[in-house]
């Protein structure tokens, strides 16, 4: 296969499927990327051969029998807006390049994820030097609603391990993640991938916009990737899923600030289930920004770190450059945590413990939930194309959020976001 078949053929298949979409992705691991894709787009049956060693990627995951022909419908809607040269010439002209696991710079340790890792990732920045080695990446995510306190300690954390030498992998969001980006950018040595950014949209979309000058420099000094094309919009299965993938590059991962159900603590969660180190700066008992990290600690999910060589010590040994190793004494953080509770925040402890909008839904319902605008309605085929579900499988799942007061009509046959 010729290396622009498999370009073409993975571009395609990532606008095709949603991130995770794990009949896709046995089907691709089964048929390879180009007859996946006329398998997936209708273009040829899938032969009997490729039909039983995608179910029996299926059956360890105790899918259906009938899930390769649920997933050809799911599917269908998207195919007339498939472009996949169009997505690259798109990040092309941003000076980026769509990177694939047939390729020997695709990072190792994403092929830990198993059936989970992405087909392709979409990269802005230098790919000259490679991605880092998993040993010397840490992951440093916590809350978009960050505390002074939790600022003061991600930037000492992440200039020590710049300082080391070691790539700040976080999400590009407000709080804990640009602060860590920040700080990484700010102590990272020229010529060094100094952090990398795992976007929730396409590479070619600076979100949330109040970080478009940090991410420009994300992309200048370091790497945003992306496993969606150009132009895709964030929703909350893809910010989700992208914490996969910020476990799966990192060899530790440290939850700075996390409220009871962070999304932070998702991405500690993969990390864990991948056998990688986990690590939690504890705070406040008083503040509901940490009784997440608190949780993690008395869960046993992760150990307390409270500075950069406790991180490090995690990850493995790491040479320290000589010229760094003034600057890496003596650094453990001496700001104080908060004194008292936080006004205006939830119980002490347990943080947002309320029931979200989103518990108890499932895959199919929280991608469907994620395409229904707040405002104007839309049709059941619009909706369709945007979750990548098709017609009937959209037709049910508004019924069932329908009746949760989370789907409502607005006219004859159109739908929005219920007042929930």
């Amino acid at each position: 296969m010729s290396v622009d078949a498999v370009l073409t053929a993975r571009a395609a298949l990532s606008r095709l499927f949603e991130p995770s979409d794990v009949v896709g992705l046995a089907l691709v691991a089964a048929a390879g990327p180009e007859q996946a894709l006329r398998i997936a787009t209708g273009q040829q049956a899938a032969p009997p051969a490729v039909a039983a060693e995608t179910a029996g990627y299926l059956s360890s995951g105790g899918s259906r029998g009938t899930a390769l022909a649920e997933g050809l419908q799911r599917w269908a809607p998207r195919i007339p807006d498939l472009a996949p040269g169009r997505d690259l010439d798109a990040i092309r002209r941003l000076g980026g390049e769509l990177l694939v696991p047939e390729d020997s710079r695709w990072p190792e340790s994403l092929r830990h994820l198993d059936l989970g890792m992405p087909l392709c990732l979409w990269v802005r920045g230098n790919l000259a030097r490679g991605l880092p080695v998993l040993e010397r990446t840490v992951a440093v995510v916590g809350s978009r609603d960050s505390t002074g306190y939790g600022v003061s300690i991600t930037g000492d954390i992440c200039a020590g391990l710049a300082g080391r030498g070691y790539t700040v992998v976080s999400g590009g969001a407000y709080g804990i993640d640009t602060q860590a980006h920040r700080a990484a950018l700010a102590s990272a040595s020229a010529g060094t991938t100094a952090t990398i950014a795992v976007m929730a949209c396409g590479a070619d979309r600076y979100y949330p916009a109040g970080n478009e000058d940090l991410l420009r420099t994300v992309a200048a000094r370091g790497l945003l990737l992306s496993e969606v094309p150009p132009g895709s919009a964030p929703t909350r299965w893809r910010f989700l899923q992208r914490n996969r993938i910020i476990a799966a590059l990192s060899a530790v991962t440290v939850v700075v600030e996390a409220r009871w159900r962070s999304g932070a603590l998702n991405t500690a969660h993969h990390a864990a289930e991948l056998g990688r180190a986990v690590g939690a700066v504890p705070g406040s008992v008083y503040s509901a920004n940490s009784a997440g990290c608190h949780r993690l600690l008395r869960d046993g999910s992760a150990v307390c770190v409270t500075d950069a060589q406790e991180i490090a010590e995690l990850a493995g040994p790491l040479e320290t450059p000589a010229a760094d190793t003034a600057a890496i004494d003596g650094e453990r953080p001496t700001r104080p945590g908060g004194a008292g509770p936080e006004k205006g925040g939830d119980p002490p402890g347990k943080g947002s413990n309320h029931r979200a909008v989103h518990d108890g839904l499932t895959v199919e319902d929280l991608l469907l939930l994620d395409a229904l605008p707040v405002r104007s309605g839309t049709t059941v085929g619009k909706l369709a194309t945007v979750a990548g579900l098709s017609p009937p499988g959209v037709r049910a799942g508004l019924a069932r959020l329908e009746l949760e007061g989370l789907a409502v009509r607005s006219g004859a046959d159109l739908w929005r976001r219920g007042r929930h």
